[in-house]
């Protein structure tokens, strides 16, 4: 799982059956403190998460799929929660 920003909504009028209903979404996965991990990627958004809003991403076909419960429908991403915030404590290493 990964943490990325929403870019904004993908528009196809059309698209595979299987589609129909979904809302598809353009995410950049982010490192912890905040830059860029990799390129962005396409994902199905199973919360209603709008353009600049933090996200739990889900960047594994299997996982993407049972998320939007649609194990017959080509995902290879999803976006799985919206952040409220990252908490992350000091450790020793």
């Amino acid at each position: 799982m990964l943490i990325g920003k929403v870019l904004g909504e993908v528009i196809a009028t059309h698209k595979h059956e299987s589609y129909e209903g979904l809302t598809v979404l353009m995410v950049q996965p982010l490192n912890l403190d905040g830059t860029k991990r990799g390129s962005a990627m396409v994902a199905v958004d199973s919360v209603g998460a709008g353009k600049g809003q933090t996200v739990l991403l889900a960047p594994e076909g299997f996982c993407a799929m049972s998320a939007v419960n649609r194990m017959q429908t080509p995902i290879d991403a999803a976006v799985l929660g919206i952040v409220d915030c990252v908490d992350l404590a000091d450790s020793a290493l």
